[in-house]
């Protein structure tokens, strides 16, 4: 049986949809559409979280 990898929780900001192009509704000289991107604070654009690490309990 082939092994499977679990697969990284996916973003809870973005739903796994980290970057997005929005258009402007301006044209460039060109006549290309002007557009930003943009891309998820949270996952950095990589669609997914990294676990958690332990927390470490400092004191009493």
């Amino acid at each position: 049986m082939p092994q499977h990898t679990p697969a990284a929780p996916v973003c809870r900001d973005c739903d796994g949809f980290a970057t997005a192009t929005i258009t402007t509704g301006n044209r460039h000289a060109d006549g290309s559409r002007a557009t930003l991107r943009v891309t998820c604070p949270t996952c950095k654009g990589t669609g997914h979280t990294t676990p958690a690490a332990a927390r470490v309990r400092v004191g009493k």
